[in-house]
């Protein structure tokens, strides 16, 4: 049998467990429901059980029948999105205002697929470490497990992540080498000045004025900071400022995110934000505070085992439904912290529907075979 026909035809149960998750979602940290149905699994399957793990994160360690010094990690996330479900399935959400929209009942549903089944098939030689990641929809939980020790606790030669994609095409595997996801980093402005009266401006010191100079300044980030090659974007969401359309104020404050595909982009792209911001204030005899809220780095995959991937899903899926050079996407994934150390790869499994984050938005339960057997094609090719 092959292993992909192992877990379509447990496919039923394996969306019940997806299902019911769905129908409990928890915010980051607060995943406790999740973290025991998730505990409670691996230990009836004979699994080394850690729980707490980055405060509310499980780790699973299940080592094979034959002698092996390698261990790789499979890592999937459990925390749901603040926002309310607008679907009329049986399934959803029973916590108003909380609901999976970017489809972590299924990543974790799938990891613990892929669980059962090696727990069942213990034919590889070392340790595979299944590890369950709270908060990463608030780009904390990855942090949080290394400042734990996670692969101090747990080590990894390797470590392997997906999440599913309804831009890829249901039924399709995509990965890419170096940068997959971009480094998210977000930041607030306030820019000062002397209130007055709108028909007297020479009286005051106009933040308005500052401000919307500021906006078009920011473009030049990309446009003349970065190398034309390194894709960047930086997008003010947010301009706040005034109480009376007669009255200049003496604060305007914007707020908005920067994200980049690389560590220099980054580092580049934020010190040119400050610098902007100390420039404009000197020309306006004012000041400009500018803070940064640091995100994640960019999602980075390693050279070979983004080609393990590659290979592990062409076995699964067939050569014409791999795409090893997917286009990199402008979202962000705490992925990025553990890939930062340890080497890995972070993929993509097809579906149809709603883009993550839509109200209406549901996993595939079709796809939780593919993506559980990547998995498994990886820890054989990995620990043969």
């Amino acid at each position: 049998m092959q292993v992909r026909d192992w877990f379509v035809e447990r496919q039923p149960e394996f969306a019940q467990w997806r299902q019911d998750i769905h129908a409990h979602p928890e915010l980051g940290f607060q995943e406790h429901r999740t973290a025991e149905v998730v505990a409670s699994k691996l230990a009836q399957w004979g699994l080394e059980v850690h729980r707490g793990v980055g405060r509310t994160g499980v780790v699973g360690v299940l080592r094979g029948e034959r002698a092996g010094k390698r261990s790789i990690g499979l890592r999937a996330d459990m925390d749901a999105l603040p926002m309310q479900e607008k679907t009329t399935l049986p399934y959803r959400s029973t916590h108003e205002g909380n609901f999976h929209g970017c489809g972590h009942d299924g990543h974790t549903a799938t990891l613990l697929a892929v669980a059962l089944h090696l727990s069942q098939n213990r034919d590889f030689a070392g340790t595979v470490n299944f590890i369950f990641q709270p908060a990463e929809e608030t780009l904390a939980g990855g942090a949080a497990m290394l400042e734990d020790g996670l692969f101090t606790r747990f080590p990894c030669d390797e470590i392997y992540g997906l999440h599913n994609n309804p831009m890829v095409g249901k039924g399709r595997v995509a990965v890419r080498e170096g940068a997959l996801l971009a480094a998210c980093d977000g930041f607030t402005i306030r820019v000062h000045g002397v209130g007055c009266h709108g028909g007297m401006p020479q009286q005051g010191n106009d933040p308005v004025v500052i401000a919307s100079q500021l906006v078009g300044m920011l473009q030049t980030v990309v446009s003349r900071s970065l190398d034309p090659l390194v894709a960047g974007v930086l997008s003010v969401g947010m301009m706040n400022g005034g109480t009376a359309r007669n009255v200049i104020p003496d604060l305007m404050e914007l707020q908005g995110t920067v994200r980049t595909l690389s560590i220099s982009a980054r580092e580049t792209a934020l010190r040119r934000v400050r610098e902007i911001c100390d420039g404009l204030a000197a020309s306006h005899a004012t000041r400009i505070d500018c803070e940064f809220d640091l995100g994640c780095p960019p999602t980075i995959n390693a050279p070979g085992p983004t080609a393990t991937v590659a290979a592990a899903a062409a076995r699964v899926v067939g050569q014409d439904l791999v795409d090893a050079q997917i286009t990199p996407l402008m979202a962000s994934e705490d992925f990025s912290y553990l890939l930062q150390a340890c080497p890995g790869a972070y993929f993509f499994v097809g579906q149809d529907g709603h883009f993550c984050h839509h109200p209406e938005y549901d996993f595939d339960d079709d796809i939780l075979p593919i993506g559980a057997s990547v998995f498994v094609e990886i820890v054989r090719d990995r620990l043969s």
